[in-house]
């Protein structure tokens, strides 16, 4: 009986949608947008991808590891913590971004730790596989510089944010900042709980509440799912 000689080089049909589905992925995030299809290629075949269940420690602030992660889907938060396990979050990211570009940079242990907030997928690029690919492609250097840049200023209309308003201010300040034009209305397209906005503004999730409240008797908020609309001005002052 003839048989069919095993092909030991081809890839089995779920690694080839991985690697595809990795590619896609990467094209879409504005540091690899403009790299040749044959480095997004090479990139994907060498990502690692991990599903990582909801509330789980994904890198702690002090590691030593040095890779870089693509959020596939999900949702991560990037926090900081103190002694007495207070937490400021610094950021909230889903689908199409990415964190730990900072390892890929310098020696440095992680400056932060992320924690998963629903079931997520990562595609994890390693630092030998990226410094690789950067130098077949300087220009990714800019991009991500001026990535890095974006996130800086950010940061520090955060610390502003904290520093120089009340509690309402900075709940008004995050929900306009986070808000986009989609046909005609404002709309907060992360789903968001109180004790996500909590976190963010570095406020308690009962304050939180009691201003959200108010905002939707008063019309200025309308929530569906977790969503919101911003229906017209926000009052300057609670």
């Amino acid at each position: 009986m003839l048989g069919v000689a095993e092909d030991k080089g081809r890839k089995e049909p779920s690694e080839l949608h991985k690697n595809t589905g990795v590619a896609i992925m990467l094209e879409e995030i504005p540091i690899f947008s403009e790299l040749p299809s044959t480095d997004l290629e090479a990139i994907s075949s060498h990502a690692k991808v991990k599903t990582v269940p909801k509330n789980t420690i994904v890198i702690t602030e002090g590691d030593e590891s040095s890779s870089l992660y693509v959020i596939m889907n999900g949702k991560v938060k990037v926090y900081l913590s103190g002694e007495d396990g207070k937490e400021v979050v610094l950021n909230m990211q889903g689908p199409g971004e990415y964190f730990g570009e900072l390892a890929l940079m310098d020696a440095m242990p992680r400056s932060a730790s992320v924690m998963t907030l629903e079931q997520s997928q990562f595609s994890i690029i390693s630092k030998e596989d990226f410094q690789d690919c950067l130098s077949r492609n300087p220009e990714i250097a800019l991009r991500l510089i001026q990535a890095m840049a974006k996130r800086i200023r950010a940061l520090s209309e955060a610390v502003r944010n904290l520093a120089l308003h009340d509690v309402y201010e900075r709940v008004s300040v995050l929900l306009r900042t986070m808000a986009t034009d989609l046909d005609g209305e404002l709309k907060i397209e992360q789903k968001l709980t109180y004790q996500d906005i909590a976190n963010l503004v570095g406020a308690s999730r009962e304050m939180v509440g009691r201003i959200m409240r108010e905002l939707i008797v008063g019309g200025y908020i309308e929530v569906d799912n977790r969503s919101f609309t911003l229906k017209k001005r926000l009052p300057t002052h609670w």
